[in-house]
């Protein structure tokens, strides 16, 4: 069995950020993936896709976005290429198509064993992302065996779905791209909104995003942070990156045709039961909202430089009238149901001792309780961007200099 430094579990963002940095440091390494480079940006994103960040965030760490449409929107197959360039760059050790099946510890480091074959590692970086697997709820078994049930995990255009309307359920920013793009295919489309964050595309004639770098909205870390968990869970910003940089939003939405409903609780087969929440629901957005605008202004004021941008007009509040508490499906002609209800992780193939009661790894800035054991790509894993493709990398730029011995090793919850 050979010996290596160090094993990296994912090549997507979070594993090449890694591999980057890892082979700048001169550390034997591999970067092992079960399917292909970036395989979840090519197999789990429907085909309009684009990304939520501006161009000029791209970026990984010796890597940026030099293109001629900085403030555009990359798709998920530019976004693939850009990673297949960036890795053959520094010539990556990626092996794809190559499963890993166990890791344990051992007295002097890890052994992984994996579909490609088996290492003694000293160090072990888990780079499988956020997003692993869908969360679909238990009320999925409820639903008609007629009804053609997926989450967006699955979707990929409208003609992929059966005839008929459409319930989407969630109301971040997938479950609100998904639900306009099949209104503008001529779908009927109902829309279940629990909680959610709105926020304009643009504020004061700039790309929140750009906004938020600047006032350092994005930069702000976990430890600062009145609730760690919450902030952990909170829902993504209801955004949809277009050339036309216009905002999406539930009121969008209604405006357009697709008829919002509070949280869905339940159904019988055939009627679906909504809560009643769904005006607390949108308050709630709007103070999450309007804290983030509100430090976006104090940064301004503080600059010196109000006169320069738009003056701060804040987004209207949204009325809408005849929200249901329950729809008859059959009636309205819901044949498919899209779940848009995040993702949870597994590590069935950790034999490590790093878990929480719920199933996570435990860490601090990507350092678990077990020496040389390490995970990247998290939400809200240190910094507020940490799951971002622009914000991984000094995440993994901390792991990389642990690994190297450049910290000192930093308490980690047990």
């Amino acid at each position: 069995m050979p010996r290596i430094d160090t094993v990296v579990i994912g090549a997507g963002q979070a594993g090449l950020a890694a591999s980057r940095l890892l082979t700048g440091a001169g550390r034997d390494h591999v970067v092992l993936d079960r399917g292909r480079l970036a395989e979840r940006w090519r197999s789990e994103r429907w085909d309009s896709l684009r990304l939520l960040s501006p161009n000029w965030m791209t970026r990984l760490p010796g890597w940026e976005y030099d293109g001629p449409d900085p403030d555009g929107y990359m798709g998920a197959s530019e976004l693939v290429a850009s990673f297949e360039a960036y890795a053959h760059s520094f010539a990556a050790p990626v092996e794809i198509g190559v499963a890993v099946r166990s890791v344990r510890a051992t007295s002097d480091g890890f052994v992984v064993v994996s579909d490609g074959g088996a290492w003694r590692a000293d160090h072990v970086v888990i780079a499988t992302g956020d997003a692993m697997h869908p969360r679909v709820p238990a009320i999925a078994r409820d639903f008609a065996s007629r009804t053609y049930q997926l989450p967006t995990s699955r979707y990929r255009n409208p003609d992929q779905l059966p005839a008929g309307g459409v319930l989407v359920v969630g109301a971040s920013a997938s479950g609100v791209q998904v639900a306009d793009e099949l209104r503008r295919a001529g779908r009927d489309v109902v829309i279940a909104a629990g909680n959610h964050t709105r926020m304009p595309r643009t504020y004061r004639g700039m790309d929140v995003f750009w906004w938020m770098a600047r006032a350092g909205v994005l930069d702000a870390t976990i430890d600062e942070t009145p609730e760690p968990e919450a902030a952990r869970r909170a829902p993504s910003l209801q955004l949809v990156g277009r050339p036309t940089h216009d905002t999406l939003d539930l009121g969008v939405l209604s405006d357009r045709g697709v008829r919002v409903a509070g949280r869905l609780l339940g159904t019988d087969g055939r009627r679906a039961h909504f809560g009643d929440d769904l005006k607390v629901s949108l308050a709630r957005s709007d103070e999450r909202m309007n804290r983030t605008l509100e430090t976006i202004d104090r940064h301004i004021d503080d600059s010196g430089c109000s006169a320069e941008f738009e003056p701060p007009e804040r987004p209207r509040r949204i009325r809408l009238r005849g929200v249901p508490t329950e729809l008859d499906l059959v009636q309205l002609g819901v044949s498919t149901v899209v779940w848009a209800t995040g993702f949870r992780r597994s590590y069935p193939w950790l034999r490590v001792p790093v878990l929480d009661a719920h199933g996570e790894i435990r860490q601090r800035r990507g350092v678990t309780p077990v020496r040389g054991l390490y995970v990247l790509g998290l939400r809200f894993q240190h910094h507020r961007d940490s799951n971002f493709i622009g914000g991984v990398g000094r995440d993994a730029r901390f792991v990389v200099e642990h690994i190297c011995g450049r910290h000192a090793c930093e308490g980690v919850g047990a």
